[in-house]
This record gives structure tokens, C-alpha cells and sequence, in this order.
């Protein structure tokens, strides 16, 4: 039984090494998928807010990332 929990573990591994990143991550794309619902005008520009918020995220998470490994 042991041995399925390492494989899962493994599977989950390879595509959610940080875990503080893929939260915020699921929790931007929730945010902007109410948004945009709730908000007509922001249709034009959800591919926009929704990029930036993603890639401000990402910059972030490598920030955070280069200050704990120094």
C-alpha cells in the first residue's frame, strides 16, 4: 500500500513541484474567471489582466525562490 502512495506522490510531483505556486496560480485564474462573469467591461481585456496577474506570480515565486537559496 506503501508503494501506491509513493507513485501518487510521484505523479503529483511532476507537475506541482511548489505547491505556494500553483495555489496562487488556481487562485488567479478563480478570481479573473468571477470577474469576468460578474464584470462585462472586463471581457476585452481579460487576456491582459489575466497574463500580468500570471506573470506577476511567476516573477514572485522566482523572487522568493532566489532569496531562500542564497
Amino acid at each position: 500500500m506503501s508503494w501506491i502512495k509513493m507513485v501518487i506522490s510521484e505523479l503529483a510531483g511532476l507537475f506541482v513541484e511548489d505547491g505556494s505556486l500553483a495555489l496562487a496560480i488556481l487562485i488567479w485564474l478563480a478570481l479573473i474567471g468571477f470577474a469576468v462573469a460578474r464584470f462585462d467591461g472586463l471581457s476585452e481585456w481579460q487576456g491582459v489582466v489575466l497574463f500580468a496577474g500570471l506573470a506577476l506570480i511567476l516573477i514572485e515565486n522566482t523572487w522568493r525562490r532566489a532569496r531562500r537559496s542564497r
